[in-house]
């Protein structure tokens, strides 16, 4: 019987340790109409970039996952590609990972990305943007979300889990609506 109790609770601490749900965040998250939360991070070439420096211009701000992997790869290039359609809308893009400036130095020159690359490596801006994965400690990774900020600093757009393949054209498509004609 003492077997039967110890193996029960076993059963109930590896679903606790085990279960997503257990382990996952609260459910705060950002909102559309607030003020951005603010960042001072160096990019893949060390220059230092805050929220205030894109002041008077839509950027879209998208967290990443991981230099040079197959999703985060394909998010980048697209928005590589539709750079020049972003810049007729007014919009600079940014992207946020975890890695350091040399591992964003090094996927920025191979895939010719015209862009910055942020390295967050303590991991305090995803954090702020509700883009972390895990608590905080090394080894997190970012979330691909991505946060279409208006010219005056506050989230116009909230993209949870962006698609890489969509995410560039999903901002353009949002850029032209809010806008307007």
């Amino acid at each position: 019987m003492k077997t039967g109790k110890m193996i029960a609770a076993l059963m109930t601490l590896a679903l606790v340790f085990f279960n997503p749900m257990a382990n996952a965040e609260p459910s705060a998250t950002l909102k559309v109409g607030q003020p951005a939360p603010d960042f001072n991070l160096p990019d893949q070439n060390g220059k230092t970039h805050a929220l205030a420096d894109f002041r008077g211009k839509w950027l879209a701000l998208y967290f990443y996952v991981k230099d040079d992997t197959l999703g985060c790869t394909e998010q980048a290039c697209r928005f590589r590609v539709d750079i020049h359609e972003l810049a007729e809308l007014g919009a600079q893009v940014v992207g946020v990972s975890v890695d350091d400036s040399t591992s964003h130095a090094l996927f920025a020159k191979k895939y010719n990305l015209p862009f910055p690359l942020l390295a967050d490596s303590t991991g305090e801006t995803a954090a702020r943007y509700h883009s972390l994965r895990g608590d905080g400690s090394p080894g997190n990774l970012a979330k691909r979300n991505t946060f279409l900020i208006d010219p005056q600093g506050r989230i116009a757009k909230i993209y949870l889990s962006a698609s890489p393949s969509r995410n560039s054209a999903e901002v353009i498509e949002d850029l032209k609506r809010l806008q307007g004609p």
